[in-house]
C-alpha cells in the first residue's frame, strides 16, 4: 500500500469532500491508521470546513495534527482557485509548507489521503496545477466522479490528464447525487467505465449510493487501498 493518495474530482461540488470522509471512515473501520489532509482550502476562515467534514463523517474525533495546523496548512477566505484566493490576500500558496505538513502527517500514520482543491487542473500558483503537485510526488490518484449533466466530459478530460501525466489511477469513486437524473447517472457510469478500459486503466470502480446527507452509507473502499 502507498503512503499518500491524492483524492481529486472531475469538478467542484460533486461530493469529493464527503467521499474523502467516507474513505477514511472505511479505512479506520478496517484497522488502517489513516488521516486526511486538505491540500489548500479556499472560501474559509479558521479551521478547514472540509477537514471538519472528514472528521464528522468518520466519527467526530479530531487528530493531534489538526491542532497543530498540519492537516490544512493553507486557508484563504475567497471561494476561488488557490492562486486567485491567495492573490486577493496579497499572498501566494506556500507549496513548500504544504509538502512539509503532508509529510509530517505521513510520518505518523500508515496512510494519508490528500484532498485536492477543486479539480485536477485548478491552479495552485502561476506555475503549478493541482495535478502537477501530485504528479511530481508520484502520488496515486483516486478520482471522484458523479452522474450530473456534463460529468462525462469532465470525467473523460480528467482521465486523459491523468494518463498524460503518467500517474497511477488507484480507483474511481462515483458519487450518486440525489438530484441527478437516473438515466444520465447510469450513462455517466457506463461512459467512464468504457473510457477506463480504452485507456487501459485497471482499477476499482466504487459507487457511493445516494443518501440524505446525514445517515452516511457504509461503503468499503479497501480494494482501492491495497
Amino acid at each position: 500500500m502507498e503512503k499518500i493518495y491524492f483524492i481529486s474530482g472531475i469538478d467542484t461540488g460533486i461530493g469529493k469532500t464527503v467521499a474523502t470522509g467516507l474513505m477514511i471512515r472505511s479505512l479506520r473501520a478496517h484497522g488502517t491508521d489513516a488521516i486526511t489532509v486538505k491540500l489548500v482550502q479556499t472560501g474559509n476562515e479558521g479551521f478547514s470546513e472540509d477537514i471538519e467534514a472528514h472528521r464528522r463523517i468518520a466519527g467526530g474525533e479530531r487528530f493531534y495534527e489538526d491542532q497543530l495546523g498540519l492537516t490544512c496548512p493553507q486557508i484563504f477566505k475567497f471561494p476561488a482557485s488557490p492562486r486567485l484566493a491567495a492573490e486577493l490576500e496579497g499572498r501566494t500558496v506556500d507549496l513548500k509548507r504544504v509538502e512539509m505538513c503532508i509529510n509530517a502527517c505521513a510520518e505518523h500514520h500508515a496512510l494519508t489521503l490528500v484532498e485536492s482543491a477543486g479539480g485536477l487542473a485548478v491552479p495552485l500558483t502561476d506555475d503549478t496545477l493541482s495535478i502537477d503537485f501530485a504528479a511530481e510526488r508520484k502520488w496515486p490518484v483516486v478520482l471522484v466522479t458523479c452522474g450530473r449533466l456534463g460529468a462525462i466530459n469532465h470525467a473523460i478530460l480528467s482521465l486523459e490528464l491523468i494518463r498524460a501525466r503518467k500517474m497511477k489511477l488507484a480507483g474511481v469513486v462515483h458519487d450518486t447525487l440525489p438530484e441527478s437524473n437516473p438515466d444520465i447517472d447510469r450513462d455517466a457510469e457506463r461512459s467512464v467505465r468504457a473510457h477506463l478500459a480504452r485507456l487501459a486503466f485497471d482499477c476499482p470502480f466504487i459507487r457511493i449510493p445516494a443518501f440524505d446527507g446525514t445517515d452516511y452509507p457504509g461503503v468499503d473502499f479497501s480494494e482501492i487501498f491495497r
